[in-house]
C-alpha cells in the first residue's frame, strides 16, 4: 500500500518538485496551494502524513495545524511544516502548535524523506516498509539487498531502481517511457532503448536456471512484474 501524502505548498515550482520526487519514492501525493483547500482535502480523505508550508494564502500553515490537531478525527496524523521561518521561537511554536518535525527551507530531498519514513516507522509502522515482498522476490531498500526465494540476487543501482519501481507496482504494465520518467528522472536524457538493457540485466539477475521469469514482457506497451 502506498502512504498518501499531502503536500500544502503555494510556490507551484516546490509543490511540483515534491510531487515529482515523492511519487518517485513510491507515494501517493496530493496538492493543496493554500490552507483553506488542504482541509477541503483532508476532510475528503485523510492523507497518511501533511508536508505543510507555514506562508499559505486564506489560511496559515500554523492555523491548519491547530485545527487540525484540534478535531478528534484528524488530531493524530502526522504534520512535517516546511518553512523558511528558521528562528527559534518559530520552531517552538510550530512543535508546540502539534507538528511532528520542522523542516527549515530551502531543504535536501533525501533528508525530508528520510524524515518521512522516520515518523510514519514511528506512528505508522504499516506504512514505511523498509522491507517489501512479492512473490519469491524480496527487497531491503535500508540494507540495498535483494533475495529470491532466499538466493541473494545481486544488483547494480540502477537495475535495483528498476526493481525497486516494479515492485511498488505489481502486475501493473509500463511503458519504456514511463519507466524512464520514474527511475531515470524527467530532466536526464536516456533512449528508450535503454530501458530494454536494463530489463534485460535485471531479468539475468532474477532469474536462475529452471525459474520462472517474473518480468513480463507486453508487446507495444512495455513491461510488468508479474504480481505472484
Amino acid at each position: 500500500m502506498q502512504p498518501h501524502v499531502l503536500v500544502v505548498e503555494d510556490e507551484d515550482a516546490l509543490a511540483e518538485l515534491l510531487q515529482y520526487n515523492l511519487k518517485k519514492e513510491g507515494f501517493r501525493v496530493t496538492v493543496a496551494a493554500d490552507g483553506e483547500e488542504a482541509m477541503i482535502l483532508v476532510d475528503e480523505r485523510q492523507p497518511d502524513i501533511i508536508l505543510l508550508d507555514w506562508m499559505l494564502p486564506k489560511v496559515s500553515g500554523i492555523e491548519v495545524c491547530r485545527r487540525l490537531r484540534g478535531r478528534q478525527e484528524t488530531r493524530n496524523i502526522p504534520i512535517i511544516m516546511l518553512t523558511a521561518r528558521g528562528e527559534e521561537a518559530d520552531r517552538i511554536r510550530g512543535l508546540d502548535t502539534g507538528a511532528d518535525d520542522y523542516i527549515i527551507k530551502p531543504f535536501l530531498m533525501n533528508e525530508l524523506f528520510a524524515r518521512v519514513r522516520a515518523i510514519l516507522r514511528r506512528i505508522r509502522p504499516g506504512l514505511a516498509d523498509d522491507k517489501v515482498v512479492v512473490g519469491e522476490i524480496a527487497i531491503d531498500r535500508v540494507a540495498h539487498r535483494v533475495s529470491r526465494a532466499g538466493r541473494d540476487i545481486h544488483l547494480g543501482p540502477t537495475e535495483f531502481r528498476l526493481l525497486d519501481y516494479f515492485m511498488q507496482h505489481p502486475g501493473r504494465v509500463f511503458s519504456r517511457e514511463q519507466l524512464l520518467d520514474a527511475v531515470w528522472g524527467s530532466d536526464v536524457y536516456v533512449e528508450a532503448r535503454t530501458v530494454d538493457v536494463h530489463v534485460g540485466r535485471l531479468r539475468k539477475a532474477l532469474n536462475s536456471g529452471s525459474e520462472t521469469d517474473p518480468i513480463r514482457t507486453v508487446r507495444s506497451a512495455g513491461y510488468a512484474l508479474n504480481a505472484e
